[in-house]
């Protein structure tokens, strides 16, 4: 049995009505993925917007192992300090990561959520030695396009994840980072130029299993329905 943790922010907890990139990784691991895998994490949930509050369980198809640690406005800050228990817990062996749009925009600047990123690594392969990880860069979202110091940061920080990946990844827990998905596009898979829509689900999906294909021959490439 493989187990797969989804870590994320808004991106990757979603909100009420939304299928999500979990739902669309399921589904192309379910087609192409020749054993045993599940989804794991310590929460289950949805944002629902009305309530302010991750307390939704109207996916537009809850038929699926809806495992992951995700959070409204949580980014490496708030995941570091817990991947430790999570993935112990739910003995998890690959962490998908989509994390630090929320810590440039709020909370921290490029060299600060860098550290915070190691950490997380750290943690991580504390309570696994073994664990693997795909980490996806900060997508720029709206913001950026009208806030210039915003994208410097955004683009700071890819270079800070990349070096750290480089850095840390190490045979016995590969650490890899993803590609952003080259045809996103925030007007188009997007619904507010941020969170994605139905297009943008599967393209963040395709840049994680691509990424897994591509280096460890996990799976077979992603093809949107």
């Amino acid at each position: 049995m493989l187990r797969f943790m989804p870590v994320g922010d808004t991106m990757t907890i979603g909100s009420a009505g939304e299928h999500t990139w979990r739902y669309r990784m399921w589904q192309h691991l379910r087609e192409t993925y020749g054993g045993p895998f599940a989804l794991v994490g310590p929460r289950e949930t949805l944002y629902d917007k009305a309530m302010d509050a991750p307390t939704s369980y109207e996916y537009a198809d809850p038929d699926f192992p809806r495992a992951h640690l995700a959070g409204w406005g949580e980014g490496w800050l708030h995941m570091a300090p817990l991947i430790g228990e999570a993935v112990r817990s739910y003995r998890a062996d690959v962490l998908l990561v989509s994390l630090g749009l929320i810590d440039l925009g709020f909370y921290t600047n490029a060299e600060q959520t860098a550290e915070n990123a190691r950490g997380f690594v750290a943690a991580a392969r504390a309570a696994n030695p073994k664990v693997r990880m795909v980490v996806l860069p900060v997508i720029p979202n709206v913001r950026a396009e009208s806030d210039a110091e915003f994208a410097v940061q955004v683009s700071r920080f890819n270079e800070l994840l990349a070096k750290a990946v480089a850095d840390l990844d190490e045979p016995r827990s590969p650490l890899l980072l993803a590609s952003p998905p080259p045809s996103y596009d925030i007007n188009l898979d997007t619904y507010d130029g941020t969170h994605p829509n139905a297009s943008g689900e599967h393209k963040i999906a395709e840049a994680f299993a691509d990424a897994m294909y591509q280096a460890w021959g996990l799976g077979e490439p992603y093809e949107a329905d």
